[in-house]
């Protein structure tokens, strides 16, 4: 009897420890298994199909539970819907469950490889959701990921190169406006035999590198540095950076005649009384530059600044030729490259609207083609261009 209840006892805790264990999904397909549905995640994560990679994700963790790189993949999806949450309680969540999943991850890797993986991810999680000390927690992971000695590239299904760790890490200075240390960690992909990650860290590095010249024995406000690192700038940003780098009012209001007094009131267009950069929108809508001008909307009858709509390199051509007029009273400069008949820009012919201004903008070397020699009229400025051009107008300003 004694031994039957221990046999008893026996069997029912195999089945009590049986039952609690997460059951592994048996594949349906070659291709349903936890690396493939990993791999199609972390792709899916670069698209901006967060939900949908996350999808993945779990589908890699019914077929292998616990599988490493799939829970440092959900922790990188929680960390998006972190930045993008506005409920700070919702926020909360995200983020711890971004960070619990990122500590499983580190706690289940199996070998130097699946470490490399959590670690290069954790880099990610923390510029991703930026918590607390969140550079010095990526600072950690970078330190951990290159101390690992036996990472084995052909279990890298989507980093692929140790090169990933110090490529994350430029991205995580950059984001943190530290563009020297950015600099230093993009120049060794750069530096690395070519991979995954050298062509959009050289990318990545050439804008860096304007903001590191063109900061070049400034010191940058802190409203310089948050529009510096944008992909795209707006026209908003772009009279914030001409207003507090070069004090655009004080600099012309020494060397032209001010517009005259009128009512306040009919100077600000609907649309920027609640932006934060109201005050540096109505000083450069009082001195009337060009390119910068309010624009007459048919909708609402009114003239508009559209403070949020990006600027392009062409319209910044404009902005940056109207200024040179007025600092050095040269007004033949607004037609100094008309009747040209030849262009140096492919992509800009010497009849266009803008040519003159580009060309303008290039010889003061305020802008710049590319290496092809194309001036990308129609493409967004950059926050690094746009900081560039600004500090080299301040240069061509001291002159005068």
């Amino acid at each position: 009897m004694r031994r039957y209840f221990f046999l008893v006892f026996f069997l029912s805790l195999v089945w009590l420890v049986s039952g609690c264990a997460t059951k592994k999904l048996a594949p349906i397909s070659d291709e349903d298994n936890p690396a493939h549905h990993y791999l199609r995640g972390m792709e899916l994560i670069d698209k901006g199909n967060v939900n949908e990679a996350d999808s993945r994700f779990q589908r890699a963790l019914k077929l292998e539970p616990d599988y490493p790189p799939a829970l440092a993949g959900r922790a990188l999806a929680a960390a998006y819907r972190t930045k993008a949450e506005s409920d700070a309680e919702h926020k909360s969540v995200e983020l711890k469950r971004a960070l619990d999943m990122l500590d499983d991850a580190k706690d289940e890797a199996k070998g130097d490889s699946q470490e490399f993986i959590a670690e290069v991810t954790g880099i990610r999680v923390y510029t991703r959701a930026k918590p607390k000390d969140w550079i010095e927690e990526a600072e950690d992971c970078y330190e951990d990921s290159m101390d690992l000695d036996e990472v084995n590239v052909a279990e890298l299904p989507y980093y692929r190169s140790k090169s990933a760790a110090p490529y994350f890490m430029g991205i995580a200075y950059f984001a943190d406006y530290q563009f020297r240390k950015s600099e230093e960690m993009l120049s060794k992909v750069m530096s690395a035999p070519p991979g995954r990650w050298h062509e959009p860290a050289e990318i990545l590095f050439r804008r860096v590198h304007k903001i590191v010249r063109a900061s070049s024995g400034y010191t940058l406000t802190n409203v310089a540095k948050r529009i510096a690192v944008k992909d795209q700038v707006s026209r908003a940003d772009v009279a914030a950076l001409l207003v507090d780098e070069i004090h655009l009012d004080r600099f012309l209001a020494g060397r032209i005649k001010a517009p005259e007094k009128k009512d306040p009131n009919a100077f600000v267009p609907a649309d920027v009384r609640g932006n934060l950069f109201k005050n540096e929108i109505l000083i450069v809508t009082k001195w009337g530059l060009r390119g910068l001008e309010p624009m007459y909307d048919k909708s609402s009858r009114a003239y508009l600044f559209y403070p949020d709509k990006p600027i392009t390199r062409k319209q910044l051509a404009f902005v940056l030729e109207d200024i040179l007029i007025k600092i050095t009273g040269d007004e033949s400069l607004a037609s100094k490259f008309y009747g040209q008949s030849n262009s140096p820009y492919p992509d800009v012919p010497p009849t266009s609207s803008y040519y003159n201004a580009v060309t303008n903008s290039v010889t003061r070397g305020l802008m710049g083609p590319d290496l092809s020699g194309a001036f990308r009229p129609d493409d967004n400025t950059d926050g690094a261009e746009l900081l560039q051009s600004v500090m080299r107008l301040r240069n061509v300003m001291n002159i005068h």
